[in-house]
């Protein structure tokens, strides 16, 4: 034998004699484990048995071995092997039988986490109140699309595209030609509701609209609207105000003044604008109510008799009135909140304030 054989068998050797202190080291390493949950043992079995693991590598040694020294070596690869998988199968079935919590860890007796109590946002609070009110008085809630076309939000309401009514409403266009937009008002669901021709008409509508308006203290992007609709035959003007009388009593209390103001608008004649009186400063004026000592909270009116025609009913035979409301400044009136802005921030520091609140 060479020098270079001799070399060459010595470094071999050497290597042989580093796997097997690497096994027994491994094997000593395992002996101290202590598994204890599922974490430990996926650990175990990634690191000593996985793909990339321990025994895999170690298997990767047999194409050093001389062919002489193969049985040899393999018998004890093999050991170590069944030695790790045994380890393993053990540990597994005292997880398995131990469960999430060992028995007497975890005491039934004691109480649970307290949870925060949650709390409705105050537009909801001020809906459900409204629909609650109008409810008893017969009306129905009625509900419809968001995203209109301009018949139904404009056109069938006495607003044709040239009329000047239009640039009140800063509208958001999804599609110009034909006309698709997020409605401006809930008057829609109006249109809807009376092109079914089920008479007589009851409804209250109310959902969110969309202008597009500076974002301040006192206006946003989209607000809440409550509208109301009663069609039938003799309706008049004076079931209007006695309707909302009841309505602005129930909601504001008995003390509360109301007046009506004449106005405009395209789909009532003749149309009125209703007034409370200040609850922040009864009535003495300050800067909320421009100290006149009044709040405009809606619009009214009797609906145009083309726009009964518009919808297919008989403007000679039956006749109704209509209103129509925000959300938000009756709200921020019965709550004292002098910035619209917060409603739609989610600052749970506000939000939390209306817990418990009905």
């Amino acid at each position: 034998m060479t020098c270079r054989q001799d070399t060459g068998r010595i470094r071999y050797l050497c290597r042989m004699e580093q796997v097997l202190q690497q096994i027994a080291a491994y094997k000593h390493e395992i002996e101290a484990l202590q598994v204890q949950d599922g974490k430990e043992l996926e650990a175990f079995r990634i690191r000593f048995l996985g793909t990339k693991g321990l025994v895999k590598g170690l298997m990767g040694e047999m194409k050093n071995v001389a062919p002489e020294d193969r049985k040899a070596f393999g018998q004890v690869l093999n050991e170590f092997k069944q030695f790790a998988e045994s380890k393993y199968e053990a540990w597994q079935a005292a997880v398995e039988t131990a469960g999430p919590a060992t028995a007497g860890s975890l005491d039934h007796t004691l109480p649970g986490d307290a949870l925060p109590a949650g709390s409705r946002h105050p537009i909801s609070i001020m809906r459900n109140r409204i629909v609650e009110i109008f409810h008893r008085l017969g009306f129905a809630v009625a509900e419809g699309p968001e995203i209109d076309d301009d018949w139904h939000n404009f056109t069938a309401l006495n607003l044709p595209e040239d009329h000047p009514a239009r640039d009140m409403q800063d509208t958001f266009y999804i599609n110009t030609n034909p006309a698709w937009l997020l409605r401006t008002h809930t008057s829609n669901v109006q249109i809807h509701e009376m092109q079914k021709g089920k008479l007589p008409i009851r409804i209250i509508t109310p959902g969110r609209v969309y202008r597009n308006e500076t974002i301040s203290a006192r206006s946003h992007c989209f607000f809440h609207q409550v509208e109301g609709l009663y069609v039938d035959e003799k309706v008049s003007f004076a079931d209007l105000k006695q309707t909302l009388y009841f309505f602005v009593q129930e909601l504001f209390g008995k003390d509360v003044k109301v007046r009506f103001r004449p106005s405009y608008f395209p789909f009532t004649e003749p149309s009125a604008e209703m007034d409370i009186s200040c609850m922040l400063c009864n009535g003495d004026g300050c800067s909320v109510c421009k100290k006149t000592g009044w709040l405009e909270i809606l619009g009214c009116g009797m609906v145009h008799p083309r726009v009964l025609e518009n919808c297919g009913i008989d403007s000679n035979k039956y006749s109704g009135f209509a209103f129509g409301m925000g959300i938000e400044r009756p709200t921020m009136l019965k709550y004292g909140i002098r910035d619209i802005r917060l409603f739609s921030e989610n600052d749970v520091r506000f939000l939390r304030q209306f817990t418990g609140a009905v």
